[in-house]
C-alpha cells in the first residue's frame, strides 16, 4: 500500500481522502512505467475533474439527493462521496482497478459514510477525468451514453483532456481546480463540470 495521509480534498474540504503526502507524479509511484496488467495509482491523487464534480454536488446537491448514483472510473471516490455526503439513495463506485474500488470505500468510511456494493438502474451517473485516451474515450462515451439512454443524468468533470468530446456536452460549472504541480505541471486546472445532452 503506497503511502497515504487523510488530507481534506482542496476544492471540497468538507471531504477527506486518503491521497499521497508527498510530491509525486502518477507515474512515479510506478517506477516511471507503464504496466497494462497493473493500473497506475489514479486512486492516491484528487483529479481535477473529480474534484470539480464533487464540489458542484455539495453546492447542488438536489442534483442527487434522494437518487441512485453510479460513480464511474470512480479512482479515490471523490465524486461519489460527495453524493452520499448530499442525501443520494444510494451510491456505487466502479473502477477498472480494483484497488480504486477499495480506495473509494475506505475513503467513504474515513468521512463517516458507506458506498453500495453494486447498484441496478442508476438515475445519476458520475464520472470524473476519464477522457485521458484515445483508446479509453470510446469506450466511456458509449457507457455514458448507454446510461443516459436508459434514463441516467449523466455529469462529466473534464479539465480541458486532449480527448474530451465537448460537443456532446454542455457546460454546467467552471471551476478554478487546485492541483499538485507534480501532477499536472501546474497548481491549478480551470475544470468544467458537464451534462451529457439528450441527442
Amino acid at each position: 500500500m503506497l503511502p497515504t495521509t487523510l488530507t481534506p480534498v482542496p476544492l471540497a474540504p468538507e471531504i477527506s481522502l486518503f491521497l499521497v503526502n508527498r510530491p509525486v507524479g502518477l507515474f512515479d509511484l510506478t517506477g516511471g512505467e507503464f504496466r497494462s496488467d497493473r493500473p497506475p495509482p489514479f486512486w492516491a491523487f484528487a483529479w481535477a475533474g473529480g474534484q470539480a464534480l464533487a464540489r458542484f454536488l455539495l453546492d447542488h446537491p438536489d442534483e442527487v439527493a434522494g437518487r441512485r448514483v453510479l460513480d464511474v472510473a470512480t479512482g479515490s471516490g471523490v465524486a461519489a462521496i460527495a453524493a452520499a455526503y448530499c442525501g443520494a439513495a444510494a451510491v456505487a463506485v466502479t473502477d477498472i482497478d480494483p484497488a480504486a474500488v477499495e480506495a473509494a470505500h475506505r475513503n467513504a468510511s474515513a468521512n463517516g459514510l458507506s458506498l453500495a456494493g453494486h447498484l441496478d438502474d442508476p438515475q445519476v451517473v458520475l464520472a470524473g477525468d476519464v477522457f485521458y485516451s484515445p483508446t479509453v474515450t470510446p469506450k466511456m462515451v458509449a457507457t455514458l451514453r448507454a446510461a443516459h439512454r436508459a434514463g441516467a443524468t449523466v455529469l462529466v468533470g473534464d479539465p480541458g483532456r486532449g480527448f474530451f468530446p465537448g460537443h456532446l456536452f454542455d457546460l454546467v460549472a467552471e471551476y478554478v481546480v487546485p492541483v499538485p504541480a507534480a501532477l499536472e505541471d501546474t497548481e491549478s486546472l480551470v475544470t468544467g463540470v458537464w451534462r451529457l445532452r439528450s441527442r
